[in-house]
């Protein structure tokens, strides 16, 4: 079978190890392929110090690439929005199949390009764009095809879970945990997109598509970041028997879908609850399959490159393979998605967590227990700390609840004269 001809358009850290794995590994990818696969040309600003380039065409205008006759594929590993949709686009109007690491390109544009795929009868995959090395997308689109997916929960940024987890383990405050975060490179200088769960909504909302067959509507996901979440907050969840992950969740209701990343309080003893550092889990919990959990490596160079070459491999197949049929992109022909609205976030329901400032005063408890009966809203636990400070801790947990009840119940609780500030609330699963 004829080679088949790649250009890489990014040399940066996951460039980079698509490049040094394709080399290093090439015999065997060969193999598997049945043909050689070849890196035809290079698209990049700069020469990355850890690729062995000598005899590669490399070009500083990636545009080249996106029309160069000789490659078959190109692979989009610039990040970013603006260039990296014209690229792929490009790419796609030339005839190029393409694979991508870009989760915010798919989540936010992927409608788009899969339109266009399909109109030039090209492979458009995505892969390494969800939890780096975890082939989670390959399991939801094709390896539980035979189910119906009830729920997806993950902890899909590794920065967020690296910070939790020294928070958790050390008892170390948010900010300490981001500057070492920052320090060791797991965050950027500007975390927002970590830290605020921007990263993981991508992530989510492109599972939620494959999940549940709908469009990809990464505008309608709620976020919540986890800069709020304090070390006593931690300590608390502990003595509960819950620990505090970072978790993008999607779920199938009868209303509609769910789409959301928020802190999440889950019992201490669950899978999730034990995936610690900078590594990335996702649990689904399918009706014919049961639960299974996804667990690796969510970033770095060849474990996301891992990914980049498996989607590679796949198209490679097609191309040799008259008889292939290529996989669609969310896992349904586009005229098979369906329109399920997904559900405001103040129409879901889980339970909660509250962390109330009271005042030394009789009746406090009094006053913050009738509010919630008031709202229909059943307290699971209560627990008074002893403090230093010039108020009382109050932590409550609550049976599940619809959350607009849940925010006009802290609304009231608020505006109570012996309570201070903000009730600070974490939402809590049983996954």
């Amino acid at each position: 079978m004829k080679p088949v001809k790649i250009g890489i358009c990014g040399l940066g850290t996951v460039g980079s190890g698509t490049f040094n794995v394709l080399t290093r590994n090439a015999q065997e990818i060969s193999r598997r392929v049945g043909c050689e696969i070849i890196i035809e040309q290079v698209g990049a600003r700069r020469d990355h110090p850890n690729c062995i380039t000598t005899g590669i065409n490399i070009t500083r205008d990636i545009f080249e690439v996106a029309v160069n006759p000789d490659v078959d594929i190109v692979v989009e590993l610039i990040g970013g929005y603006e260039v990296a949709l014209k690229l792929v686009m490009l790419a796609i109007e030339n005839g190029k199949h393409v694979v991508t690491a870009n989760k915010a390109l798919i989540a936010e544009h992927g409608n788009q390009i899969f339109a266009a795929a399909k109109k030039h009868n090209v492979i458009v995959a995505f892969e390494s764009a969800v939890a780096g090395g975890i082939p989670i997308i390959k399991a939801l689109r094709e390896g539980l095809a035979a189910n119906q997916i009830n729920g997806i929960a993950g902890i899909i940024n590794g920065t967020g879970n690296f910070i939790l987890t020294e928070m958790q383990q050390k008892g170390r405050d948010f900010a300490d945990v981001l500057a070492e975060a920052q320090a060791l490179g797991y965050a950027e200088a500007d975390p927002t997109f970590d830290v605020e769960g921007i990263d993981a909504a991508h992530k989510l909302t492109i599972m939620a598509s494959i999940a549940y067959g709908i469009p990809l509507q990464f505008d309608k996901a709620y976020t919540e970041g986890i800069g709020k979440v304090t070390s006593e907050d931690v300590k608390f969840a502990d003595e509960l028997g819950y620990r505090i992950k970072h978790l993008g969740i999607a779920r199938r209701t009868a209303q509609g879908i769910e789409l959301r990343v928020h802190p999440t309080m889950i019992p201490k003893q669950t899978l999730l609850a034990n995936v610690n550092g900078v590594m990335n889990a996702v649990l689904v919990d399918a009706d014919a399959v049961g639960q299974t959990l996804h667990y690796g490596a969510g970033a770095g160079d060849e474990a996301t490159a891992s990914a980049v070459i498996a989607d590679i491999i796949d198209i490679a197949r097609n191309i040799n393979s008259p008889q292939a049929v290529a996989v669609p992109p969310l896992g349904f022909q586009s005229e098979q998605l369906l329109n399920t609205p997904i559900l405001a976030m103040d129409q879901t329901e889980t339970g909660y967590y509250l962390h109330i400032k009271a005042a030394e005063k009789p009746g406090v408890l009094a006053a913050v227990t009738k509010i919630l009966g008031d709202y229909g809203i059943n307290i699971e636990a209560i627990v008074q700390k002893e403090t230093d400070q010039d108020y009382v801790p109050v932590i409550l947990l609550t049976q599940s609840v619809v959350e607009h009840k849940m925010n006009q119940a802290i609304t009231t609780i608020e505006a109570l004269d012996s309570t201070l500030g903000v009730v600070a609330r974490i939402r809590v699963e049983h996954l």
